[in-house]
């Protein structure tokens, strides 16, 4: 540790200079020389060595106090010292279990004081990462209380710190499960809001157990009421609670204003972010348990002028089973579907906007292709369920694993079925169109309003119209529509009665009329005419037309006819189709 023993002799100059003797200090100034040129490429002056001991902070934090002086960010600082000490650099250390022993010994205060986190053990040494390297003696302490050596790895502030929150959690054993008996009551957020309104440092507002407890019962209550989504709206005067439930966003409760900081921190600990960065968005997802389903979480943050927005996507991975009887689809739609998934070649889009359900309705067809015969893949972003037999890939793209990519590495796995999660650009496109065209069928989402405006698209992305009429096999087009409760018929009253409640309000459907969501569709199948047409230009509304002439029926045909059966209402149509 020569780093260390020239901090050392930093602290005994400081410590001795005032008693020393005129000679003792002028040859102690002769050698700053030789101590800069141990720091090697982090290129610190003599000078500044020089006043180093006199320098605040220079005892208890030598490692910032040294940022400061070289005026150079931490990353690069640190990559210069594992350059020059042959200590391993990792930007992003990651938990493992085996460091658990670390987080049972060390105390937490003194792990986040010290900036030193456990990162892996193989029994006999510890690696631990820190952002404070020039603390001999804390390494020594440490190996003394682990009962092994300590192996240093060099990592920035944030994922230290990130590192330590996710140790101290797991031991915890706080974030993998909600309690499924928890009420939403006020007197919990009363008691979470008076526990925090005077404390300011985040990471003890994110562990307290009030805080925790009030995530978790948002949570479950999200998932009790089958929200897709959890919104955080922190404004000027109030912090309101949002749940999207059945495509619609509606107000859970109101917190008082003085938790939003720290229901943020607690999600960002749960989803391994940055807590102290609050002012650039983030994205980070967790997994929790309630009872035996296993729900996927997906985090969005930005900063607002009145704090952070907090986005919360649920993933129920337990539902695997999905059957295009279950999302609307008619039989007679189905028939034709099923007819479309049996073709070797060619490639069928399903189109909506944001939402609309195009990935369930893939993966509804997926279950009913022949999965023992044909292999069958798919490129994600994300992937929201997982199929038995299938093998599906997430889009990574800081990783380099994009639609592109990943489609492109696909391909040399023999597939037989390939599902794109989403064509977005002109070279996902033509790789998808090359697929279908060497003998692969092709499944794949896009962004229209109707299915004859996916032509359009094609050809506006990129896509020769010769190479659309060659594979295009299909275009499905869906809008999702509010279905009406059966409980209590659309009414949003029931026998059951919530107290408080004018006139009461039924239990299925929390006095919405509606429970659940069904699918609407419209299927333009390729044509000789339809193919002529896109060879001459023809715009989305003349290939409209054409379909609808050649038999094509409308999501607006499909829609009424659910209206005729009871499941949705006019206003559902107006309100989604108008």
């Amino acid at each position: 540790m020569n780093l260390g023993k020239s901090l050392g002799k930093f602290n005994r100059g400081r410590a001795t200079g005032a008693a020393a003797a005129p000679e003792q200090r002028a040859a102690e100034s002769a050698n700053w020389p030789a101590v800069a040129r141990r720091f090697g490429e982090l290129e610190l002056k003599p000078d500044q060595l020089r006043t180093f001991p006199q320098l605040p902070g220079s005892d208890d934090e030598p490692w910032d106090v040294l940022l400061s002086m070289l005026a150079i960010d931490e990353h690069t600082a640190l990559t210069k010292l594992a350059a020059r000490t042959g200590l391993p650099m990792d930007p992003e250390p990651r938990f493992h279990e085996s460091a658990a022993k670390f987080y049972e010994q060390v105390p937490a205060a003194a792990a986040r004081e010290r900036l030193v986190a456990g990162v892996e053990s193989d029994g006999t040494v510890m690696v631990c990462a820190t952002a404070q390297p020039m603390q001999p003696a804390v390494f020594s302490l440490l190996e003394e209380r682990l009962g092994m050596p300590v192996r240093l790895v060099l990592s920035p502030r944030g994922a230290v710190v990130n590192l330590i929150n996710r140790g101290y959690e797991q031991k915890q054993d706080l974030v993998t499960e909600i309690v499924e008996e928890m009420p939403l009551d006020e007197r919990a957020i009363e008691s979470a809001a008076g526990s925090i309104r005077n404390a300011t440092d985040l990471l003890q507002l994110a562990r307290q157990t009030p805080v925790i407890r009030l995530v978790n019962m948002i949570l479950f209550e999200a998932l009790r009421r089958r929200a897709s989504d959890i919104h955080v709206h922190p404004m000027e005067s109030r912090l309101v609670i949002r749940f999207r439930i059945d495509g619609m966003l509606v107000d859970a409760f109101m917190p008082p204003l003085a938790l939003a900081p720290a229901i943020s921190s607690r999600l960002k600990v749960m989803t391994e972010l940055d807590i102290a960065n609050r002012h650039s968005p983030q994205d980070g997802h967790s997994t929790v348990r309630v009872g035996n389903r296993k729900i996927d979480i997906r985090l969005s943050v930005i900063p607002t002028v009145y704090g952070e927005r907090v986005v919360l996507r649920l993933l129920d991975q337990t539902q695997t089973q999905l059957s295009l009887d279950d999302v609307g689809m008619t039989k007679g739609m189905q028939q034709e579907f099923v007819e479309l998934l049996r073709r070797n070649t060619g490639i069928i889009l399903v189109t909506g906007p944001t939402g609309s359900g195009k990935t369930t309705t893939l993966y509804g067809g997926l279950g009913m292709v022949d999965r023992a015969s044909r292999n069958v893949m798919t490129i994600e972003d994300p992937v929201e369920y997982h199929l038995e037999g299938i093998s599906q890939t997430q889009v990574n793209v800081k990783r380099g694993v994009t639609f592109a990519a990943g489609l492109r590495a696909l391909l040399r796995q023999d597939p037989d079925v390939i599902l794109v999660g989403e064509i977005r650009d002109q070279e996902t496109a033509q790789l998808a169109v090359q697929a279908s065209l060497t003998g692969h069928l092709v499944l794949a989402t896009l962004h229209t309003n109707d299915a004859p405006s996916a032509i359009a698209r094609l050809i506006d992305i990129g896509i020769e119209p010769y190479l659309i009429t060659s594979t295009l096999l299909a275009s499905m087009a869906q809008r999702l529509l509010r279905r009406t409760c059966k409980v209590c018929g659309g009414s949003g009253k029931g026998t059951a009665f919530v107290a408080g409640a004018s006139g009461g309000r039924c239990e299925k459907c929390f006095g919405s009329g509606y429970f659940g969501r069904i699918a609407v569709y419209e299927i333009m199948r390729m044509t000789d005419r339809l193919r002529e047409l896109t060879i001459q230009g023809a715009d989305a509304v003349t290939l409209a037309k054409s379909a609808h002439a050649e038999g094509m029926r409308s999501m607006i045909d499909d829609a009424r006819e659910k209206v005729s059966r009871s499941l949705t209402d006019e206003a559902e149509i107006r309100r989604v189709l108008d």
